[in-house]
């Protein structure tokens, strides 16, 4: 099987599977990533399926048995909480065995650009259409405030992303670090509001429970996270895995920076000349305040 979450790779077959199947593929969703290591009869009966259902669906998943897709779960698993001492200690990052050949002797600067450029281009292309247009659709509407959390790294990401849409639209705000701002902001959130959150691997407990907040109080949420998918992924409306290959043992942000730039093209292109007006405003007010 290409690489990749499980669960990503779940809901991307859920076109293609048996109403059956559907129902088992659901409940693996639910409970990602435990319900995956329950037996094929406990899995069957909580999915009102046969035993023979269950094994099918793996085999459709491109599994030899049920103990094959539990073992590559196991590994997912392991890769998912990967830290970068981890990643550094095992070597486990960087290129491929063919770029490894391919590569040897040539200067990182040509290394790096192999590796950045394969990320981008399996992210991009890996992005389901609809969840691109659904994310661009909830950033556009008006009516909508928009909030963006990030982690470590993350949260540059973050503001970046939101510096860029607090010059096309209005309503759009940075989740505050003090508990006190943070708090207040979190109290107001309701079925108008879009939270944007960033989670990559060793994630924050958190993003998890704002995504779940979120939702609970009506609102909407999109996450970018990586292909082994945040558990905040569990919450969303909207899901952009990035790849995080990278030629050091600290995950690559940058296939995520072409999914925000991405992003912000398809926000421009959909708000057209309002996107332009409220540009206009910003830099005439910022003119005439002596902000540049």
């Amino acid at each position: 099987m290409a690489t990749g979450a499980l669960a990503d790779e779940i809901r991307h077959k859920l076109g293609d599977l048996s109403p059956a199947e559907r129902k088992v593929a659901r409940v693996l969703l639910a409970g990602y990533p435990s319900a995956g290591f329950e037996t094929v009869a406990t899995l069957a009966e909580r999915a009102a399926v046969s035993a023979p259902t269950v094994l099918r669906f793996v085999n459709r998943l491109g599994y030899r048995g049920f103990p094959d897709f539990q073992a590559a779960l196991r590994a997912e698993l392991a890769e998912r909480t990967a830290s970068p001492l981890t990643l550094y200690e095992s070597g486990g990052f960087g290129r491929s065995a063919a770029e490894e050949d391919d590569a040897e002797g040539a200067p990182l600067t040509q290394r790096c650009a192999r590796v950045f450029a394969d990320a981008v281009h399996r992210t991009l292309a890996e992005i389901p259409p609809h969840d691109f247009d659904d994310a661009v659709r909830l950033l556009t509407d008006r009516r909508r405030r928009v909030t963006l959390t990030g982690g470590r790294f993350t949260r540059l990401h973050a503001q970046y992303l939101g510096l860029h849409l607090m010059q096309v639209r209005d309503d759009v705000l940075l989740l505050p670090d003090r508990a006190v701002e943070r708090t207040a902001h979190l109290a107001t959130l309701q079925r108008r509001d879009v939270l944007v959150a960033f989670d990559y691997r060793r994630y924050e407990e958190d993003t998890s429970a704002l995504a779940r907040w979120t939702r609970e109080h009506g609102g909407k949420v999109i996450v970018f996270t990586d292909t082994w998918l945040s558990p905040a992924a569990a919450h969303a409306d909207v899901v952009l895995p990035s790849h995080v290959t990278a030629p050091s043992p600290y995950d690559s942000l940058v296939p995520t920076l072409a999914v925000i730039e991405t992003l912000v093209a398809g926000v421009l292109t959909t708000l057209g000349t309002e996107a332009h007006d409220h540009l206009r405003r910003a830099e005439d007010t910022a003119r005439r305040l002596g902000l540049y």
